[in-house]
């Protein structure tokens, strides 16, 4: 096989910007730990985690460096903020785009009682914003929806569904696991009050990091309780954030390679980065869609979408397509269900899954015009 064209960044980005993997191997042999002690070790490595919150507040419009929680992935934040926020005597609105990050936490929060509504989606994968007011409740407590499908790519237009939610009295709790570091992203501006986010996809840091950004006023109930490295003799969790949701000991060594990749996005610029992925999707979907017994999913007329192109070849199993594109081509993709089942029910692909192309800063006109080589071959293959 020639070299890996590397397709997935929307499960998490392979290529990392330089500097990533030397601060992670460098905290690895230097970092104590963080907020647990005053020798250099450890004040080293709370400077790093500082220094990590203060940029990713820049980066995503957090109005407070101590609002930026960290947790493991967008899964361990959505949940914190699914869990901390609703109760079973609330109701919560979602959509058909979710993933199942978002519906899992809110399913059993529905066995337990708690009332839940979907916007849904039509054929294509859109939603509509009429459809959000009539399903508010006077316990309704929160909306919980993503930025960007990690499916289809599509974009709601969040100020607007926040607008909503702020309008009927609940708060809105965003999934940007898709958008953040692809595509400038700001909480404030956008009216977001909870933010979740992943280290390893547009972020482009190592795996095992990611974290919530909270808006000024909201209060969040602990998912976790344990060690913080202050109160220690209190039997609550300290309330004051970040401390009230980070039990126990940082990924340190993670958040090192993270705040290493905050400042390659802040340097690079963050709207560049999104015009090269825009370019590369776009070029990607104008070589594919035309191709017969190509089916592409998702409104490629929006102004705002994410890098993903998603596909189905005729009746071909999404997971073989992915093989051969991989075994033959030398090209990296995911197929399946990508943990979105409510919107493969509505675009009618439950038993074929859909193969997701992915773009990354990192990708090449190359990269992609092989890629729809590929497709076409493959295609006149059936």
């Amino acid at each position: 096989m020639e070299k890996l064209i590397y397709l997935d960044n929307a499960a998490t980005t392979l290529h990392k910007p330089p500097g990533v993997a030397e601060a992670v191997a460098q905290a690895i042999l230097t970092a104590g730990n963080a907020a647990r002690g005053a020798h250099g070790a450890s004040m080293q490595a709370s400077r790093t985690v500082y220094e990590t919150r203060q940029k990713l507040a820049r980066l995503l419009g957090c109005p407070r460096p101590d609002h930026v929680v960290f947790t493991s992935n967008s899964t361990m934040a959505l949940n914190i903020a699914i869990q901390g926020l609703l109760s079973p005597s609330d109701h919560a609105i979602t959509t058909d785009l979710e993933h199942n990050s978002v519906l899992r936490p809110l399913y059993a929060l529905q066995a337990l009682g708690m009332g839940l509504d979907f916007v849904r989606a039509d054929r294509q994968g859109r939603i509509r914003f009429e459809d959000f007011a009539p399903l508010f409740r006077p316990n309704t407590r929160a909306v919980v929806c993503t930025h960007a499908s990690n499916l289809t790519g599509d974009m709601p237009d969040v100020a607007r569904i926040a607008e909503i939610a702020h309008a009927h009295g609940a708060l809105l709790i965003l999934d940007a696991s898709q958008t953040a570091g692809t595509m400038p992203v700001d909480m404030t501006a956008l009216g977001v009050d909870v933010l979740c986010f992943t280290g390893h996809k547009g972020l482009m840091g190592p795996q095992g990091t990611g974290g919530l950004c909270i808006r000024p006023g909201v209060d969040i109930r602990p998912l976790l309780r344990g060690g913080s490295g202050v109160h220690s003799f209190e039997r609550e969790q300290p309330r004051d954030y970040p401390t009230r949701l980070e039990a126990g000991t940082l990924n340190s060594h993670g958040i090192a390679g993270l705040d290493a990749a905050a400042d390659y996005l802040l340097e690079a610029g963050v709207e560049a980065i999104c015009q090269k992925e825009q370019a590369l999707m776009r070029r990607f979907y104008e070589g594919v869609r035309h191709i017969d017994g190509v089916t592409v999913y998702g409104d490629f007329t929006a102004k705002h979408r994410a890098a993903i192109v998603s596909l189905n070849i005729c009746d071909w199993d999404s997971a073989e397509v992915s093989d051969v594109l991989y075994a033959d081509y030398g090209i990296a993709t995911r197929p399946g269900a990508h943990c979105a089942p409510r919107l493969h029910e509505a675009l009618g692909t439950v038993r074929q899954g859909a193969v997701r192309f992915s773009f990354s800063v990192f990708n090449s006109e190359d990269e992609a015009d092989m890629a729809i080589q590929a497709v076409k071959e493959l295609a006149q293959s059936k």
